[in-house]
């Protein structure tokens, strides 16, 4: 496996750095102010806040999960964005999701089990850490916060349907215009952007990975958009002028600007 190539040997599997002195306190969190996530009640609030072990920062490009490792913490995107990925022997990566604010990141991973993916921080990011022994906790002590936890793994299941219907059935122009919106919306839901506009820099190879295309076609594609006026995806910036016209040149059906719970 190409680990070199992908850092997977340079960074821990899980974070052990904590940021106690400027942790945020749940009744604080900013996650509370984003337009497309809903806060936990008071009573949940006050769990959160004693079940939560502390805080870990990562730096654009950082591993937060390494795939084949044992995880024995679960976390909650406080800040930045994020890949889920799986590689392959020879190094080839496919790129599943993205991460956002709010996100649960850990239970993609059957709990006895090697993960079978890594996550990478594609800003400079933050995360709350729970311990994952107490999960069980959780799911008798609180069910509505195990609802809210079945509730967003279907919205994954949703939204890794849609991917896969990019992957075998769109065309490489709706492969992009499909995951410009999904970026633009997620990111206007839980604060990283502005409606339409995502200041986030992805490269061409990232797109390639996540959409199955090789450089070449998605260069073209991109610039074909542009010229349609539909999307403008630079380097740092995604612009979505008219979402409602991208969506429907993609045939999106999943809609992403749900408003989601989160611990």
């Amino acid at each position: 496996m190409a680990d070199k190539e992908h850092g997977l040997q340079s960074a821990a599997s899980e974070s052990i750095r904590l940021s106690v002195p400027d942790r945020i306190l749940c009744r604080e969190c900013p996650l509370q102010d984003c337009a497309g996530l809903t806060a936990p009640v008071l009573a949940q609030r006050e769990w959160i806040e004693a079940y939560k072990a502390g805080e870990a920062r990562f730096a654009r490009g950082e591993q937060v999960m390494r795939q084949g490792a044992r995880a024995n913490r679960l976390y909650t995107v406080l800040q930045g964005v994020l890949i889920r990925y799986r590689l392959l022997e020879d190094g080839r990566r496919q790129i599943l999701n993205f991460l956002f604010p709010g996100d649960l990141i850990g239970l993609q991973a059957a709990f006895d089990a090697e993960l079978s993916h890594g996550v990478e921080a594609m800003t400079d990011t933050r995360l709350c850490i729970f311990p994952r022994d107490r999960f069980f906790d959780l799911a008798t002590t609180h069910p509505r916060l195990s609802f809210d936890l079945t509730w967003l793994a279907s919205r994954e299941e949703a939204a890794l349907e849609e991917h896969i219907v990019s992957l075998g059935q769109r065309s490489a122009q709706e492969r992009l215009a499909y995951l410009a919106v999904f970026l633009v919306q997620r990111g206007a839901a839980t604060g990283v952007s502005r409606e339409g506009v995502l200041a986030l820099t992805v490269t061409q190879s990232q797109i390639a990975d996540m959409l199955g295309l090789s450089l070449v076609h998605t260069n073209r594609s991109l610039q074909a958009l542009r010229r349609q006026g539909l999307v403008d995806w630079s380097l740092s910036t995604i612009i979505v002028p008219d979402l409602a016209a991208a969506r429907a040149f993609a045939g999106m059906e999943v809609d992403v600007s749900l408003k989601r719970p989160y611990i």
